[in-house]
C-alpha cells in the first residue's frame, strides 16, 4: 500500500491534446524542470511551441524528455541534446534521456531552446568528478556493513522528516513526482548512535522500475557507510517485490552519494545538464542505474 503524505503544491500533471499533439507535462515548481511525456511518435512542430511556451509561463529553468531509442531522433530535431539513459526503464527495453536550456530570450532562435552544453554531459569535469568519486569508493571498506534498520515509514514522520530537512538546509528533493500513474513508499533508515534518514522509492507497476530518492546525503565517513547498508536493504527490498531496475540522481560533485551508489552495484548511466537546484545555483547531475532482475514473462 502506497504512504499518502500531505505535500505543497510543488508540482503539477498538465494535459495537452489537439488533432496532431498529446502530451503530458510534468512541472517541477522546486527543481525547476519540466519532464514531457508525449503520446503520439513524430516531430509535429506543435510540439515544440507548446512545450516551450508553457515551461516559460511556468519560470522552468530546464525541459527533459525520456523515449525509446527510435524516438530520440525526433527530439534531436526539436533541439533536445540526447544525455544518457535508464537502462531497463520499459521493463525490456532502455529509456533514452533527452533535456534542454529553456531560453529567455524569445526572439534569440525560433525554438527557444538552447541544447544542454555537451561540455556537461561528455567534458573532462564530469569525467573528472566520476573518477574521484571511483577512487573515494575503491578506498571504502565496502565488506563490513553497519546494521541499519529499513522500515516502512508512517505518513506523520515522512511529514516530520521533509519540515526539519527543509528547515536546515539539507534536502535533496521535497520527493516531487518523477512519472506520472506512479506508487510511492517512503522508508524509515535508523541505526544506533541517532542516525536517522527518510527515503522514497517511486515505482511505475507497469514497467517494474523505481525511483529511489534520499531526503538528506551523508556528513561524515560514518554516515556515509551507513547510507550505504540503508541502500542495499531499500534494493534487496525491491529486489523482492519484483523490480526490474532502479535509478537515482545526486550532483556530479557529490562524492559521497556517488560512493554509495557505485558500492551498491549502480552505474553512471547519463549526465543531466543543470538539472538540480542546490542552494541558488542549478548543478549537474549523475544518474545512477542499476539493474535488479530480469523481467518476467507476461
Amino acid at each position: 500500500m502506497a504512504t499518502r503524505v500531505a505535500q505543497s503544491k510543488a508540482s503539477d500533471e498538465i494535459l495537452f491534446q489537439n488533432d496532431g499533439v498529446s502530451l503530458c507535462l510534468m512541472v517541477n515548481r522546486r527543481q525547476k524542470t519540466m519532464r514531457v511525456i508525449d503520446f503520439r511518435s513524430g516531430p509535429h512542430p506543435a510540439k515544440r511551441v507548446f512545450v516551450m511556451s508553457l515551461a516559460r509561463r511556468e519560470g522552468m529553468d530546464r525541459v527533459f524528455t525520456l523515449v525509446e531509442r527510435d524516438e530520440c531522433s525526433t527530439w534531436a530535431r526539436l533541439g533536445f541534446t540526447r544525455e544518457g539513459s535508464i537502462p531497463g526503464f520499459y521493463k525490456r527495453s532502455d529509456a533514452f534521456i533527452l533535456g534542454a536550456d529553456v531560453g529567455n530570450d524569445t526572439n534569440a532562435e525560433e525554438s527557444g531552446l538552447r541544447p544542454a552544453f555537451a561540455a556537461s554531459t561528455d567534458g573532462p569535469d564530469a569525467e573528472r568528478l566520476y573518477q574521484r568519486i571511483r577512487k573515494h569508493w575503491k578506498e571504502q571498506d565496502t565488506e563490513s556493513s553497519p546494521a541499519v534498520r529499513v522500515q516502512v515509514a508512517r505518513p506523520a514522520d515522512v511529514t516530520k522528516a521533509l519540515a526539519s530537512a527543509s528547515r536546515q538546509g539539507r534536502a535533496l528533493t521535497s520527493f516531487e513526482p518523477f512519472g506520472r500513474d506512479v506508487q510511492r513508499l517512503y522508508f524509515a533508515c535508523t541505526a544506533r548512535g541517532g542516525f536517522s534518514l527518510m527515503a522514497s522509492v517511486e515505482s511505475q507497476p507497469c514497467f517494474n522500475n523505481a525511483f529511489i530518492e534520499l531526503l538528506t546525503g551523508p556528513r561524515t565517513e560514518k554516515e556515509t557507510r551507513l547510507v550505504m547498508s540503508a541502500v542495499r536493504k531499500l534494493t534487496d527490498e525491491l529486489f523482492e517485490r519484483g523490480i526490474v531496475g532502479c535509478f537515482a540522481l545526486a550532483p556530479t560533485d557529490d562524492v559521497d552519494l556517488g560512493t554509495i551508489y557505485l558500492a551498491n552495484g549502480f552505474r553512471k548511466t547519463a549526465v543531466l545538464a543543470s538539472h538540480l537546484v542546490r542552494g541558488k545555483e542549478r548543478v549537474d547531475a549523475f544518474l545512477w542505474s542499476r539493474k535488479l532482475a530480469l523481467p518476467a514473462d507476461g
